[in-house]
């Protein structure tokens, strides 16, 4: 399992807003968006809702990449960072 990073000290190489988007494309955008990255680049992810809040990252952790840290925001958006395996 990865080491959790606390948000605050994290660095994006790409970003992704998926706020707007419902599952499956949640993370099916996602999985794009770190298809074209180079192994070890991190994506920061913008999502909202219970749904692509489970799916998006469990589905991430099936596919071999780590998630780095979760912040949930009091306006219902979530942050996630992840890096490509």
């Amino acid at each position: 399992m990865s080491k959790t990073i606390p948000a605050p000290r994290l660095h994006a190489d790409h970003t992704l807003d998926i706020s707007r988007e419902i599952c499956p494309m949640t993370f099916v955008r996602t999985r794009l968006a770190l298809d074209r990255m180079a192994p070890g680049e991190t994506l920061l992810v913008t999502l909202a809702g219970a749904e692509p809040r489970r799916n998006v990252p469990a589905s991430a952790r099936a596919l071999g990449h780590a998630v780095l840290a979760e912040e949930d925001g009091p306006d219902g958006i979530t942050r996630l960072w992840l890096r490509r395996a």
